[in-house]
């Protein structure tokens, strides 16, 4: 059973609002997804800044990611371990 109402005046208004809600769900994701790109490049710049320390090069094996894992964990909660 079809409970759409039949009518092309409401139908062509159902499309517009369907499509209105659509584009805006595509641009509020490629929002969210550039805000997110722009964030983990920041962070990463932070990281080997700090790494680096002014040097041309980072000294490594000082455990700095597995601090940061575990710290960004107990204040932000899931989603932060070392790989990530």
């Amino acid at each position: 059973m079809n409970d759409l109402v039949e009518n092309s005046e409401y139908m062509n208004l159902l499309k517009n609002i369907e499509q209105i809600i659509n584009e805006s769900k595509y641009r509020i994701a490629k929002s969210v997804n550039t805000t997110i790109v722009q964030a983990y490049w920041n962070i990463g710049k932070y990281i080997v800044e700090f790494e680096q320390g002014g040097s041309f090069k980072a000294k490594y094996g000082e455990a700095l990611l597995t601090n940061l894992s575990r710290d960004l964990k107990l204040r932000l909660g899931r989603g932060y371990s070392r790989p990530n």
